[in-house]
């Protein structure tokens, strides 16, 4: 019986990531969800947090475990244990695989998946009807308050969408939960900073003004950040921000910090497209940052993956719509 684990990734829209295997493996051109086998001395938990980086470059917050799937492929018997997991990257990088997509669990039943996978996939489905029965009973978040530890116990804690979204709403409502997740965001503890961050820029996407006053704070902080995932979080707010709501003044900062990960090759695909976004805002105000842009997209595109390329492609065709005589 050989180990494997493997990930249902959820992006925002709450599709769901599938790989595809290419023509000189196990399951030629079959989909599957990504992920591998599970090494000695090894938790399953460790074992996809380490595939998924390895095969796809993306980093996931796990939300909870399916039961595990068994099954015989004649040449090879394994167990199969899926885990539910969340992510912001919408831009893998493929080293194993030939293809990847994002598609809506409604359509499963068309993508022709490996045997176990299939399997996997019928049981997300399961589990998705009946987490959107309980979702539909209570859509307003409990009332309440915390006091400090209580608040860090819960954002450490966090392993669901549906978790985060509460505590999004929360902040929403309540000045003092969102200064927090703020706060937190700085924390030495990665994982709390990451939860925090992850969470305060699902608030924001529901209330943009609310990071307004901040938006200095955290664009002056993106060169000290040591948190690949926070800085991530936060690209992510001002890549979806007005960007006439930061001080022209650290317009430079925020452009050059966005050039350098734009143009490192050590830079996650998430940042670069986030740097990418934020970027040609810029030239929105300033033009001529179009060209330098343009030309950094370009030497990108040469070698980067599909995903990158797509990215660019719209982003070089908005830069050409920018009149020169702003």
């Amino acid at each position: 019986m050989i180990e494997v684990t493997c990930a249902i990734i959820r992006n925002e829209d709450n599709e769901v990531l599938i790989v595809q295997r290419g023509g000189e493996t196990d399951h030629p051109f079959k989909w599957e969800f990504p992920g591998g086998k599970q090494d000695e001395n090894e938790s399953p938990e460790e074992c996809i947090l380490r595939e998924i980086k390895e095969e796809l470059s993306v980093e996931i917050v796990i939300c909870e475990k399916l039961d595990p799937v068994q099954y015989d492929y004649g040449i090879k018997h394994i167990n199969l244990l899926p885990f539910i997991c969340d992510t912001l990257d919408e831009l893998p990088v493929l080293s194993e695989h030939i293809a990847f997509k994002w598609i809506e669990p409604g359509r499963f039943p068309e993508v022709d998946f490996s045997e176990a996978d299939h399997i996997v996939a019928e049981r997300y489905l399961e589990n998705l009807s009946i987490c959107e029965k309980i979702n539909s009973i209570a859509d307003e978040p409990p009332a309440g308050s915390f006091d400090e530890s209580e608040l860090r116990d819960i954002i450490n804690g966090m392993m669901s969408q549906k978790e985060a979204d509460w505590m999004a709403v929360s902040a929403i409502e309540n000045p003092v939960i969102f200064l927090k997740l703020l706060e937190y965001s700085f924390s030495d503890s990665r994982k709390l900073a990451f939860r925090a961050s992850w969470t305060l820029s699902k608030a924001c996407d529901r209330f943009p003004e609310l990071i307004y006053p901040h938006l200095d704070d955290i664009t002056k902080a993106l060169k000290k950040i040591d948190n690949e995932s926070v800085e991530r979080s936060f690209l992510r707010i001002l890549s979806l921000t007005d960007l006439q709501m930061v001080s022209r003044n650290i317009h430079g900062l925020l452009a050059d910090h966005c050039f350098d990960a734009l143009n490192s090759p050590a830079s996650a695909i998430a940042i670069k497209a986030y740097s990418m976004e934020i970027l040609y805002k810029l030239s929105l105000i300033y033009p001529e940052l179009g060209n330098e842009l343009a030309s950094s997209i370009r030497i990108i595109m040469e070698e980067g993956s599909a995903g990158m390329i797509a990215r660019g492609t719209m982003i070089l065709k908005k830069i050409s719509e920018i009149p020169l005589d702003q």
